[in-house]
């Protein structure tokens, strides 16, 4: 029997999902009713409309089914619970770089990652050599741009 994967997440991508999945839910009727008007124009090889709301219909049904699977599997995960001296799922990451410069990245689930807002998924290069570390830990990436280094300076769960 196979096992199901619980997919951490914090309550804030929780309940973004959940909003897609409404969102989704509701774009239904509009995509039958565009798929009725097209199918009254006549012939449907040649009718673009038509193809286009069937193939809108079938991206909608396929992500429909992908946020129930992944809020189905939804483990979630409040990161002001959790304390520790060491990185893991949730916790808000300040290291120095090379440079000694301040980096900061909260560990997230992948659904939530985003880096340029300072979130990087517990999967990503980052995040797999983060978890675990604790401050004064180095830390070695490798990224495309080549190896890069860090120091843990503080671990908060904020």
């Amino acid at each position: 029997m196979a096992t199901v994967e619980k997919m951490p997440m914090l309550a804030e991508g929780h309940a973004k999902l959940t909003e897609q999945l409404k969102a989704l839910k509701a774009e239904r009727p509009q995509i039958v009713d565009a798929i009725e008007e097209a199918r009254a124009h006549g012939d449907l090889s040649e009718n673009a409309e038509y193809h286009a709301a069937k193939e809108r219909q079938g991206q909608i049904e396929a992500s429909i089914a992908d946020i129930e699977d992944k809020l189905s599997r939804a483990q979630v995960i409040d990161p002001k619970e959790l304390s520790g001296d060491k990185v893991v799922f949730g916790a808000t990451v300040t290291m120095l770089d090379e440079d000694d410069k301040p980096v900061k990245y909260q560990i997230v689930g992948q659904t939530e990652a985003d880096a340029k807002a300072g979130r990087i998924s517990y999967n990503s290069p980052m995040g797999r050599a983060l978890i675990g570390k604790r401050v004064d830990d180095e830390v070695e990436v490798t990224v495309p741009s080549g190896d890069r280094y860090y120091l843990v300076s503080k671990i908060e769960f904020i």
